[in-house]
């Protein structure tokens, strides 16, 4: 029953901030845009991961299409890249490089005022949200095909430095960085400034204490795993 909470918890959440009026309130204020690409980039792709709904999902398809013969030659197509985009080294530097991206000012310009790029945008961000996130909250142990643990802590060690630097800069910042609110015109009469630096604190805080949740579920499947362990021993000491 957890798992399905945690699954609807964040379908929910994505389906909140891309298709409800909190989309367009996304376009005219940089705070409710750093709130959605939040709930795109780590919130609502952490629950999902977290909930590891994959095989229920899976064996839900109906026949035709688990045994459609061209979903085998798809499936040996597509895995080189997703084991790619899932690499301990590349996995991190994607996961922090879009965040980035998105917020080179002017990408970023350009992204607010096309409808197309938008959507690229806020879909790059949920779909690299939720390959990064499988990848940490893999329930597999090391043995069973899962990453070590070691290295899924290393990894969100790593990705909490560049998010901190990223939001202090934004937040600290003495000018408007991104002028695309001014153009458009915000949704609410608030200062450019204020509007910017509670921008930072959402791409700084918020998403440091998504890693360092993530550290001690990581924490929690190694116990799990150890007391696995023990058990197996008391059972069978002998092998």
């Amino acid at each position: 029953m957890g798992r399905i909470l945690l699954y609807l918890l964040g379908v929910v959440a994505i389906y909140g901030v891309t298709q409800t009026h909190y989309d367009y309130l996304a376009q005219y204020m940089f705070f409710t845009h750093r709130a959605q690409h939040l709930v795109l980039h780590h919130a609502g792709p952490f629950l999902i991961a977290l909930a590891a709904p994959l095989p229920v999902l899976a064996d839900g398809l109906p026949t035709r299409i688990r045994q459609f013969p061209g979903r085998s030659l798809a499936t040996r197509l597509l895995r080189p890249v997703y084991r790619t985009l899932q690499y301990p080294l590349i996995a991190p530097v994607l996961f922090v490089g879009l965040i980035y991206f998105w917020l080179i000012p002017e990408i970023h310009f350009d992204a607010m005022l096309s409808a197309d790029l938008y959507q690229v945008m806020n879909w790059s961000m949920a779909l690299d949200g939720l390959l990064f996130w499988w990848l940490i909250l893999d329930r597999r142990s090391p043995q069973q095909g899962g990453l070590g643990y070691g290295k899924r802590i290393a990894i969100m060690l790593a990705v909490i430095p560049p998010q901190i630097l990223l939001g202090a800069y934004i937040a600290f910042g003495k000018e408007v960085i991104f002028d695309v609110y001014e153009v458009c015109g915000r949704a609410w009469p608030f200062d450019p400034l204020d509007d910017q630096r509670l921008g930072g604190l959402l791409t700084w805080i918020p998403a440091t204490m998504m890693s360092a949740i993530g550290v001690l579920i990581i924490l929690g499947l190694l116990n799990r795993d150890a007391r696995n362990e023990d058990a197996a021993y008391v059972t069978h000491p002998t092998r």
